[in-house]
């Protein structure tokens, strides 16, 4: 317990842009003050926070740490010495690299399917043959930044998916990177389906897949899906093998590829919970942190 209360202390990690954290996080922060935790904001890099004295710190909207990854990855380390970090700095850095979606499909996991390319593009006339459109993105990068939708030349263009930008034809054997990227690029075939029956997300607490919010036209908390709910676990189990841990809590994106749903992404760092969709994730949260420093 924090030595200067009889309260314990959560600080919820976000960025200089988001002081205040994600949408709806003062329900994260009443969740915890109904449970007996005095949650607090605090940006991840102010010099001015002492986050030694925290009884606990969960990184929450850290929407910059993929341009400062070196500084983020030592900053979760050296936190994660001074007192509980949720997830955990290991959870951080494997999953900052999202080449760990090759991790889960060599570990049986349905994801959808991906492929390295090399930095100068020669691979994307493979790929292309492979899959038709492509979704290519940086293995390193966090809010759909550096994200394009590619067709080969050859091809006939196709329409953008939600959130990602649309580049319907593409000269074969390049890929312009973005000006931050350094870690390589990854291709995934176009998943159509993304139009009809949009994507799902699973939030997974304390290795419990809990709740769920479809996202297609807009975001709604549904009843939790039985396929999905075993992919995330699954997913959930994976990371586990890889980090030495159930992770704390997790978000599972998942896409309906080839007629199963797939992992598209799995968020062990600052996934939104959407609290403002699904408020039971505030709720689900808050219960976590008390276990976690019971």
């Amino acid at each position: 317990m924090n030595r200067n209360t009889a309260r314990p202390v959560l600080l919820l990690a976000t960025w200089r842009g988001r002081p205040g954290g994600e949408n709806g996080g003062d329900r994260l922060v009443h969740a915890c003050a109904e449970l007996g935790v005095d949650a607090h904001w605090a940006v991840w890099d102010d010099p001015g926070v002492d986050w030694s004295r925290a009884d606990a710190v969960a990184i929450r909207s850290t929407w910059d740490y993929h341009e400062r990854l070196p500084e983020f990855l030592e900053w979760a380390h050296r936190t994660a010495a001074d007192t509980r970090l949720l997830n955990g700095a290991e959870a951080v850095a494997w999953s900052a690299d999202k080449a760990y979606l090759l991790d889960l499909a060599r570990a049986g996991v349905p994801a959808v399917p991906t492929t390295e390319l090399h930095r100068d593009g020669t691979r994307l006339a493979e790929v292309f043959t492979r899959w038709g459109p492509v979704v290519v993105k940086p293995r390193v990068g966090a809010g759909g930044c550096g994200v394009a939708l590619l067709a080969d030349p050859g091809q006939d263009g196709v329409p953008a998916a939600p959130g990602v930008p649309a580049a319907p034809r593409a000269n074969k054997g390049t890929v312009e990177a973005p000006a931050y990227d350094d870690g390589g690029w990854l291709a995934q075939p176009y998943v159509g389906s993304i139009h009809s029956l949009g994507e799902s997300s699973v939030f997974v607490f304390a290795g419990v897949p809990s709740t769920q919010v479809d996202k297609a036209a807009s975001r709604r908390a549904v009843a939790l899906g039985d396929e999905r709910a075993e992919v995330a676990l699954a997913a959930v189990g994976a990371a586990e093998d890889h980090i030495g841990r159930v992770p704390d809590y997790a978000r599972v994106d998942l896409l309906n590829w080839e007629g199963r749903w797939c992992v598209s992404e799995l968020e062990l760092i600052e996934p939104s919970l959407y609290l403002d969709v699904e408020p039971l994730n505030a709720r689900y949260f808050a219960a976590l942190v008390c276990n976690c420093i019971a």
